[in-house]
């Protein structure tokens, strides 16, 4: 099961309050405009800035922030 259309409607970035896009696979909530993905963890999407990973990292793999 992935986020639901009517939850990922309300959602939104918690650092610039831009809407989110589920990424392409379905584990990750993307914001075009910090560029970062808020990764789904046992599908509950973690929305805090500190757990958001860069897009480019995501997009090589990395799917747990740095520390």
């Amino acid at each position: 099961m992935t986020v639901q259309a009517d939850l990922l409607k309300i959602l939104a970035c918690p650092k610039c309050k831009n809407s989110l896009e589920l990424t392409e696979d379905k584990d990750g909530l993307s914001c075009s405009k910090c560029n970062v993905v808020y990764p789904i963890r046992e599908e509950i999407p973690v929305m805090l800035v500190e757990e958001s990973i860069p897009q480019e990292d995501w997009d090589n793999g990395v799917r747990e922030a740095r520390k």
